[in-house]
């Protein structure tokens, strides 16, 4: 028997449209809930970046694996690796010093693919067997589709304001800010960094660990081809690259601190002098990168609780109240095995492929 029927998620990223995907194989609807609609902040900004391997040895080592491996899996199910742009590539750190000028030579340039300026050293993160990359809007758009196409999953464009409880403290719907109620057995809370403003939606009796954003600018460069391998910079700033299959170059890096996120989602502001830092740290790396005019400069927030660990799970004191969230910069990645774990516990009342124990509301400092 099925323990939530008439299923509402509230945020429309990679986690939400995961838990909707999975469920849909289980021949479940659901409604999800956003304030713009598919994957408006972090889960369309993002770099797509996928390690199977760097959590290892740690409480979320499990989880990394499994979705690593689903996002294969997802990658033909959703109509082709073409679909999402999944692909394995490889990624290296690469040392990089201020005081050099052009290209170095000897032996430091082995294994780097592209970036060949400054450069100390390098070391390889990963090859095509642990790294991987999808684009993330695409992928968040296509988990929506193939739900909708199954079973009927649907969208809501509005904001949540309050959870309608029963006498036993039990969801029997979600108000939105307009007064519509949508009739409800079960809610998950999957807002990333504005899971915080979930804090008021059950009541006094409720509570929720703090949740924060932190905050990242981004942006895409066009390179002259193809490139595959991400790197992460040792030096002029520690930036990320991401290579896309489709010649764009993502690059990110400089972060602010974490805070509770008051910014409203798809409405992030872009700071030119982060824009102008990123540039800058492509010109001292790299002749193929450096120099080059973004044609996207973004900015998206991050997911964070105090504890650094992601929260996924029942809601204590609420029947048929969830919550799935906090995966920093992993959320790309953890979302498939998040999603599949949030549809086993709400169809069968616990997991099967992964232990989410240690991610259990009540243990997560608030």
């Amino acid at each position: 028997m099925v323990a939530f029927s008439k299923i509402c998620i509230a945020g429309s990223g990679v986690i939400g449209n995961s838990i909707a995907y999975y469920l849909s194989k289980r021949n479940i609807p659901c409604t999800l809930i956003d304030p713009v609609g598919i994957a408006p902040a972090a889960s369309g900004k993002a770099g797509g970046f996928l390690a199977k391997d760097w959590s290892d040895g740690t409480p979320l080592g499990p989880l990394q694996r499994r979705s690593f491996d689903l996002h294969a899996t997802l990658a033909e199910e959703l109509g082709g690796a073409h679909v999402t742009d999944y692909r394995r590539l490889t990624c290296a750190a690469v040392a990089v010093g201020g005081g050099l000028v052009g290209k170095p030579g000897g032996k430091k340039l082995e294994g780097v693919e592209w970036a060949d300026l400054n450069v100390l050293g390098s070391r390889e993160m990963g090859g095509e067997g642990t790294i991987a990359q999808v684009h993330p809007k695409k992928l968040c758009r296509a988990l929506f589709d193939k739900a909708q196409e199954r079973v009927g999953t649907r969208l809501v464009v509005g904001s949540v304001v309050r959870v309608v409880l029963d006498d036993d403290d039990g969801v029997k719907g979600v108000e939105l800010e307009n007064g519509e109620v949508i009739e409800a057995d079960a809610l998950i809370v999957a807002c990333g960094p504005w899971t915080d403003s979930a804090r008021g939606w059950f009541g006094s009796k409720v509570s929720l660990p703090r949740m924060l954003g932190v905050k990242y600018h981004s942006i895409l460069v066009a390179s002259d081809r193809v490139l595959s391998q991400a790197v992460f910079f040792q030096g002029a700033g520690d930036p990320e690259v991401y290579p896309r299959p489709d010649g764009d170059a993502y690059i990110t890096g400089f972060p602010d601190d974490a805070v509770i996120v008051e910014e409203h989602p798809g409405e992030e502001e872009v700071r030119k002098d982060a824009v102008d830092r990123l540039t800058e740290a492509m010109t001292a790396v790299s002749t193929e990168l450096g120099g080059r005019t973004p044609h996207t400069s973004q900015s998206c927030y991050l997911p964070t609780t105090r504890s650094g660990s992601p929260i996924i799970g029942n809601i204590p004191g609420v029947k048929g109240g969830f919550i799935a969230s906090g995966h920093g910069c992993w959320g790309i990645l953890n979302g498939p095995a998040t999603g599949e774990a949030m549809a086993e516990l709400l169809v069968d009342g616990k997991t099967t492929h992964v232990n989410i124990e240690q991610f259990d509301p009540q243990r997560v400092i608030f």
